[in-house]
């Protein structure tokens, strides 16, 4: 069977005047001006993907704090690490951020933070002779503060926080668990046992550090219970945030409060499974929206917090 070419003078065109577009000038970035304003900057950005979704996750924030509703910070150990604390704790001053939830390593890194001015070892020398996380400040400070708060109904960050507050520790003004106890800003440790070395000192206490976990998941589930019309904002971390997440608004909405309608924003270098599917897409089935913004923390974070702060 011979296939002769189709006669492509048998198609039919029409003007692109007439055509529905998606990208169109007025969307354009504009040029750089020497002297600008870090607002000017901001507004000359390009109205269009990644960009509109950042303006709108600030937007969202700013509302959120307008109108006396949460916003949640779900951050990774590595928004301390690349430098962000200062940061954090602005953003908390000033209204912006009503909550914070960190994974075990986040309180371990703001803790030498704050007792030293530095933190995170080099793990590919110390894990050669077995010294890897054997610091002894660290785990004696947070396991006896752990487990004195656990015998007085306290939470691992409300511990810590009280704990700091208490001390002479040089660096504390740049800590986000200090600055948080210090503003009556709720902030929750969420543990995996194991996975953290404070949990290989001598004085791990399992039972402790699971009481105070347990007493910060339900404390974190208080917080989810108000976060209609809020914002939750998960910034690098993976697995356990995003799951403590999922599980506090299921005990939430099965209590039956009303929490529906919410911005939910998930920052990383890379778009992970958990995050997308448990803070950004499945929460937001019932109405709200839901962002996914890749980049590096230490670039995409200042970028949001001016946003936010040039808005407000």
């Amino acid at each position: 069977m011979r296939v002769e070419p189709i006669d492509l003078k048998r198609v039919k065109t029409s003007s692109i005047k007439t055509r529905k577009n998606k990208v169109k000038v007025a969307d354009f970035s504009l040029p750089y001006k020497k002297g600008w304003t870090v607002r000017q900057f901001l507004d000359s950005l390009p109205r269009i993907l990644k960009t509109e979704e950042l303006r709108a996750s600030a937007e969202a924030i700013v509302t959120a704090q307008k109108n006396n509703r949460q916003v949640i910070l779900a951050m990774g150990d590595s928004v301390i690490k690349v430098g962000l604390s200062p940061l954090v704790v602005q953003l908390m001053e000033s209204g912006l951020i009503t909550a914070v939830a960190m994974q075990g390593a986040g309180v371990i890194h703001d803790t030498e933070i704050a007792l030293i001015g530095e933190t995170s070892e080099d793990v590919a020398v110390t894990i050669k002779d077995g010294s890897f996380g054997m610091a002894e400040e660290t785990g004696s400070f947070l396991n006896s503060t752990i487990k004195s708060g656990a015998g007085k109904g306290m939470g691992i960050g409300e511990a810590a926080g009280e704990a700091l507050s208490s001390i002479d520790a040089p660096y504390k003004h740049m800590s986000i668990t200090y600055n948080a106890y210090r503003l009556g800003i709720p902030l929750t440790v969420h543990v995996a046992y194991g996975t953290d070395i404070i949990h290989m000192h001598p004085k791990a206490d399992g039972a402790a550090i699971g009481k105070g976990t347990e007493i910060d998941f339900r404390r974190f589930t208080t917080i989810v219970s108000m976060l209609e019309n809020g914002v939750i904002l998960n910034i690098g971390s993976a697995v356990i945030l995003p799951e403590v997440f999922l599980k506090a608004l299921s005990v939430v909405r099965n209590i039956g409060y009303d929490v529906k309608n919410f911005t939910a924003i998930n920052m990383d270098m890379i778009q992970h499974y958990r995050p997308l599917k448990n803070v950004v897409e499945r929460p937001t089935k019932t109405g709200g929206q839901g962002f996914a913004i890749t980049g590096h923390h230490e670039v995409m974070f200042p970028l949001l917090a001016a946003w936010v702060m040039e808005l407000l």
